[in-house]
């Protein structure tokens, strides 16, 4: 039994190296990254609270034209999702 010994071999090595690039490729853009990320949950928060709050969205008229485009892409969400039949009543896609 090898138990409490590292693994070895290729595998482990690959495994190892894969790692260690990923870290140094991504190390310059970390801030970039976490600069994003802060972006998107701020707006995130935004969108959330106004609507919590009674008000309308303003990028709902701006999405609207993108739902021909999303209708198939909903259909096979909801189908991956194990429900038979569209869950709005408003968007029947089947």
């Amino acid at each position: 039994m090898t138990q409490g010994k590292p693994p070895s071999g290729k595998g482990a090595w690959l495994s190892q190296a894969r790692f260690f690039l990923e870290e140094a490729y991504s190390a310059r853009y970390r801030g970039a990254i976490a600069r994003a990320r802060r972006d998107e949950d701020d707006l995130f928060m935004l969108l959330v609270f106004a609507e919590m709050m009674g008000l309308p969205n303003p990028a709902a008229y701006y999405t609207l034209e993108l739902q021909p485009l999303l209708l198939e892409r909903f259909h096979q969400w909801h189908l991956r999702m194990g429900m038979e039949r569209s869950p709005l009543d408003h968007c029947r896609c089947c």
